[in-house]
């Protein structure tokens, strides 16, 4: 599994009360440009093209907990999935977790898979998003 890293400003816009995680909507975009700790918003990343299974802006991530317990809060959603039909899905390395809520699209965290990944048509590719300890958590 990739490891996340986040985005610098995710933790001022979580302070600034820019995220509610638990109910704005977040989604999950690919590119193949390596993101910066410094991006801050979605036009920041160069997402890759729309098309063959891709839809621009990427694909929704449903929140399963969104809690804290202890001081301890994190947030766990289902894992997504891209699958390419028609042809082969724009080549990737990177998974982008940003909010679409506000209009910027404020940007959370990345990860990187280590290698160009190719979705040909009829495959699928899957964000893995851990179960256990969740997408993030917060202390």
């Amino acid at each position: 599994m990739a490891s996340f890293n986040k985005f610098n400003t995710f933790v001022a816009d979580v302070a600034n009360k820019v995220h509610n995680l638990g109910s704005d909507t977040l989604k999950i975009m690919l590119s193949n440009t390596a993101p910066a700790a410094t991006n801050a918003i979605k036009t920041d990343i160069t997402e890759i093209a729309a098309g063959n299974g891709y839809a621009a802006g990427g694909g929704a991530v449903t929140i399963t907990s969104s809690a804290q317990s202890s001081g301890l809060y994190k947030l766990v959603g289902n894992n997504v999935t891209f699958t390419a039909s028609g042809g082969t899905i724009a080549t990737f390395r990177y998974a982008v977790i940003y909010n679409s809520t506000p209009a910027n699209g404020n940007l959370i965290g990345w990860w990187d898979y280590g290698a160009t990944v190719s979705v040909t048509s009829g495959n699928s590719f899957q964000v893995q998003l851990d179960p256990v300890n969740g997408i993030l958590q917060l202390q």
